[in-house]
């Protein structure tokens, strides 16, 4: 695959050094959600708990976080590498072409270090997205080398990243998808249409694949064989945000979904958790939603569900299992009623989206960033009108393919912050360098 084995043992150790050298400044990131990964909670997802089992368990529970943000580094530093060696010599660039894919590379991770609100060094904390990060990166690669060079084992291995990453959080389940249109795109332009059955089920045997592998690693760990629960609540969520005090009237008189309901209403209401404080402009509504999301989820819902269900002397996976079925129950009766307002909280939650997968919400920057996507959709126009269906051009649609996919997927159930946008952004601005190079100069 690569043929300069030096340069790729210099860049990586480079990278190396440098990722090792903001974590030995920073040390070991531990946040909100750390604690669900170490103690393997119900809500997350399997793998990156399991990954840091392993270290745990071969050097205790100290020393093996510290093992597993190493190798966090260690993996970061090698996809990075292998992506852009591989680019390098598909794309014939020179040490200036390269030097640009690498600091592309490395902006995301100084970005959400210094940049974002919440400061993190991403592949030196106990998070999900420090795996998810080289992960999403390999599939990547092979997802590209398997469009170049159409190879059975990319597309087996482009598969198989697709689903580690859907083990590893649930809005990356959209690669799986992605998966699917890229290999029936290229079938349809192959003409080879009786193929297009294989993707299919291939994504169905995944999805089940994960479902079963989920439910068995809550039933080894919880003794309950349940997949990540919690959804639920956050999906009533945005629909407690979006509803008007009256919509409860489509719950009985006495129920306990009544009752509930008055309840998140009234907290919601007394907190400013819902859309009729959002402010006027469209600015102020997303601001207002993203504010407001969390504090509506767990001081309200999660805590009155909660409080409920110990109340009745049911244990934490009982309550659990429980409050995601009412929570369930109330979204499918309160949903087609406030259909039209969860819609607008979407497109707002899609904007900013949209805008922090390859910059950061500003009013200046808001602007810019849309002027970037349009000029990117132009050259890419452009370029199919001349019939020029270039490398560059199919890397940027992945890349386009990519942020679509996850912030649409992501504000079903969150807000867009930036470390759950942070993956399609070097990838987009790697494929718009390579497409301006490949369609006014080619000489970098």
């Amino acid at each position: 695959m690569l043929k300069n084995s030096k340069r790729f043992l210099l860049i990586f150790i480079g990278l190396l050094i440098f990722f090792l050298g903001m974590y030995a400044v920073n040390g070991i990131g531990i946040y909100d959600d750390s604690g669900q990964y170490i103690i393997m909670h119900v809500h997350r997802e399997p793998l990156y708990p399991l990954f840091l089992a392993i270290f745990r368990v071969a050097a205790g529970e100290d020393a093996g976080l510290v093992l597993a943000v190493i190798m966090q580094n260690i993996l970061t530093s090698l996809s990075i590498v292998m992506l852009i060696e591989y680019l390098r010599e598909r794309f014939s660039l020179s040490i200036r072409g390269e030097l640009v894919l690498l600091v592309l590379e490395l902006m995301p991770h100084l970005a959400t270090r210094y940049v974002s609100t919440y400061g993190i060094v991403l592949e030196s904390s106990i998070l999900s997205e420090a795996l998810c990060i080289p992960l999403f990166q390999f599939f990547a690669l092979f997802t590209l080398r398997m469009i170049y060079e159409r190879k059975k084992t990319d597309v087996i291995l482009s598969f198989v990243f697709a689903w580690l990453l859907s083990m590893t959080r649930g809005q990356m389940m959209t690669t799986i998808l992605i998966w699917m249109v890229i290999t029936g795109v290229m079938f349809i332009m192959r003409r080879q249409y009786r193929r297009l059955l294989i993707p299919i089920l291939a994504v169905v045997c995944a999805f089940g694949m994960r479902s079963l592998s989920v439910h068995t690693y809550n039933y080894f760990v919880t003794g309950y064989f349940i997949g990540n629960t919690y959804g639920q609540v956050t999906k009533l969520t945005n629909v407690i945000y979006a509803c008007d005090e009256e919509d409860g009237e489509v719950f009985e008189d006495g129920s306990l979904e009544r009752e509930f309901f008055n309840l998140f209403y009234a907290d919601a209401d007394a907190m400013g958790a819902n859309y009729k404080y959002g402010g006027s402009t469209f600015t102020e509504r997303a601001a207002h939603l993203e504010e407001y999301h969390d504090k509506l989820k767990f001081e309200v819902l999660d805590a009155n569900m909660t409080a409920y269900y110990f109340g009745l002397g049911k244990s934490y996976y009982e309550q659990s299992i429980l409050s995601d079925k009412l929570a369930g129950e109330m979204f499918r009766k309160l949903f087609p009623l406030c259909l039209g307002q969860w819609l607008y909280d979407y497109i707002l939650l899609c904007s900013r989206g949209f805008i922090r997968s390859i910059a950061v919400v500003h009013p200046l920057i808001n602007w810019i960033a849309l002027l970037i996507y349009a000029a990117t959709a132009g050259l890419v126009i452009w370029r199919i009108r001349r019939r020029k269906y270039s490398d560059a051009v199919w890397m940027m649609g992945v890349a386009l393919l990519f942020i679509i996919a996850n912030v649409c997927a992501t504000s079903l159930m969150i807000m867009c912050l930036s470390r759950y946008m942070i993956y399609g952004f070097s990838l987009f601005y790697m494929a718009l360098f390579l497409l301006i190079r490949e369609s006014f100069k080619n000489d970098i």
